[in-house]
């Protein structure tokens, strides 16, 4: 879908921080870590020691790919980690007029826009490679308890992207505000897209586990035992891990606590505009309407030209030539699919049911989600995927099918019949992050966990903007990097302090309180913190929010998972 695309770009599309400067660093500590010395570097004016490009895994090339990922080979000699670590592949194109209206939207003046623009339009991506699996890590802590200092809470950061695209190294992950706070940050890339999460019948059949498809979280797991080996060095807590990250970085968070694989590897988790309890697909047979692993995997296959290849050939193939004819539709099936070794249930059985590792869960998204995705797919719901205006009837028949009890109280509340665009677009926001959020975090409380959450409503300072909250725009006020030049006001300031405080608390405690910070309640079926800015509102809890919207769309999510969970008990 054109949607996961643009979820991606509107992160990268922060790199308004492109315009940031970069702090001066210096060779820093060396670090023994279980495979060999490490020497990262040091900001001289913070001081905050940074080690970036440390490879947790074997490249997985040959016949590594499509493999599950390796431990490193141990080295003797020192390995310098002073720079990034490969993307991993993925399509590499870009949407101008997706970005120009991302610029636009904070209403600027025409020559700040002007050289926004120009900015943006010069960024050079890092490098990509197959050769992709590093993660990078920031402390002030490098001596550890060795001279009298406390293990520090760790907090592993997941990139967002769609499970498309990413890369753990854009600078407004790299900041050192949260490590000045009081934690271990770590930043860690996985495998994307074709080479991340294609399942296919010969690859099973390579496989010892006899499944194929999940290497995204199979990496994701492998990183975090890297932490839970080596994070003690960099001065972090391995029995104090927090899971968090934003749009599929937040899908990966819940698909980490779905798979048994991940038991016992963190012990909290933060989810920003994602959960992936939408997401059905199977690794052979459809899953109530998403394409399973292997239907995806036999179209890439035949789009190389390809019949009956074994593991071997599709191993031999270069990795330019697959990516080559990845299409967005394909991308639909690059996704977790339930595959009875990771994922013996799809994430949202999964807390349905009870399995999954439970971990308080912090979790939230924004108010204007699809103002910048509405455009380009006009689509109000995920499961009506030719969804089209029309009158308060004919929007009724399409919709009675997905929302038997909801749909024509849902065309009233989104007024989609008076205006398709506006309510579609608020309504896009609500079912793909609110319902999914909201859900998954129920489910954790109904099952004995805690869950706080949050809804982010800050909109840009200017009086002309017109994107609102729109998804992403929370990342650079959790990391503390957000770019002045596109506007930050006083407002601003006070807010990103109060959510940095909020989520080092969470990450050392389970719990967001304390410090004098403004009581942040239990969710417990209706609370929520608003976080506002530019708004005339204040950042403070709130009860019920959006709770007409988010109980009827959650119809939809709950008539699938009920079909889903139909199709896996038939014949049993």
């Amino acid at each position: 879908m054109r949607l996961v695309k643009l979820i991606f770009l509107t992160t990268i599309a922060i790199i308004l921080s492109c315009c940031q400067t970069v702090s001066p660093e210096n060779p820093g500590t060396l670090v023994m870590t279980a495979m060999g010395p490490i020497q990262g570097t040091i900001t001289k004016d913070e001081n905050v020691f940074n080690y970036k490009g440390i490879p947790y895994a074997k490249p997985p090339l040959g016949k590594l790919r499509w493999s599950p990922p390796e431990e490193t080979d141990s080295w003797a000699e020192v390995k310098l980690a002073n720079s990034y670590g490969n993307r991993c592949m993925q399509p590499d194109d870009t949407e101008d007029g997706y970005f120009n209206r991302l610029i636009e939207g904070h209403g600027l003046n025409k020559f700040l826009t002007y050289l926004i623009k120009k900015g943006v339009a010069s960024q050079k991506p890092a490098p990509m490679s197959e050769d992709c699996l590093y993660l990078n890590i920031r402390t002030d802590n490098i001596r550890g308890d060795k001279k009298g200092k406390k293990l520090k809470p760790v907090m592993v950061w997941i990139h967002g992207g769609g499970h498309q695209f990413g890369s753990s190294d854009l600078s407004y992950y790299q900041s050192n505000t949260l490590v000045n706070k009081g934690v271990v940050l770590v930043t860690i890339n996985y495998r994307l897209g074709v080479m991340g999460y294609m399942a296919h019948p010969s690859l099973s059949k390579s496989d010892p586990n006899g499944v194929s498809g999940n290497y995204g979280t199979l990496d994701q797991i492998a990183a975090l035992e890297w932490v839970q080996k080596n994070i003690n060095s960099f001065g972090g807590d391995p029995n104090n891990v927090t899971i968090f990250g934003e749009s599929a970085g937040a899908w990966s968070v819940t698909e980490l606590m779905a798979t048994p694989l991940a038991g016992g590897l963190f012990h909290k988790a933060i989810g920003q505009s994602g959960a992936s309890s939408y997401h059905m697909g199977q690794m052979d047979g459809e899953g109530v309407g998403w394409p399973s692993g292997y239907q995806t995997g036999l179209v890439v296959t035949e789009a190389l030209g390809l019949k009956n290849p074994t593991a071997k050939d599709l191993r031999a193939i270069p990795a330019e030539k697959i990516q080559s004819v990845v299409t967005e539709k394909m991308s639909e099936g690059f996704h977790h699919v339930r595959d009875g070794y990771v994922f013996p249930e799809n994430v949202g059985l999964s807390f349905s049911k009870n399995k999954y590792n439970k971990v308080p869960m912090l979790f939230g998204y924004n108010s204007d989600e699809g103002t910048l995705f509405f455009p380009d797919d006009e689509q109000p719901t995920i499961w009506i995927p030719d969804l089209t205006p029309g009158s308060k009837k004919e929007l009724s028949t399409k919709l009675k099918e997905f929302f038997p009890a909801n749909h024509e109280k849902l065309i009233d509340l989104y007024n989609l019949d008076e205006d398709f665009t506006a309510g579609g677009t608020q309504w896009m926001g609500d079912e793909i992050f609110g319902v999914n959020i909201r859900y998954v975090t129920r489910q954790n409380e109904i099952h004995g966990g805690e869950s706080y959450l949050y809804h982010f409503s800050r909109v840009p300072p200017s009086n002309k903007q017109t994107i609102g909250a729109f998804h992403a725009a929370e990342i650079p006020f959790v990391f503390g990097s957000y770019e002045k030049t596109i506007g930050y006001s006083k407002e601003d300031i006070k807010l990103a302090e109060l959510m940095q405080n909020y989520w080092v608390n969470f990450a050392k405690n389970g719990n967001p309180n304390g410090d004098n910070l403004p009581e942040w309640p239990l969710h417990k079926n209706i609370n929520w913190m608003k976080f506002t800015a530019n708004t005339g509102e204040n950042s403070e809890a709130i009860k019920y929010l959006r709770e007409e919207k988010l109980d009827a769309l959650e119809e939809g999510l709950l008539l699938f998972l009920a079909k889903l969970e139909k199709t896996h008990t038939v014949g049993k």
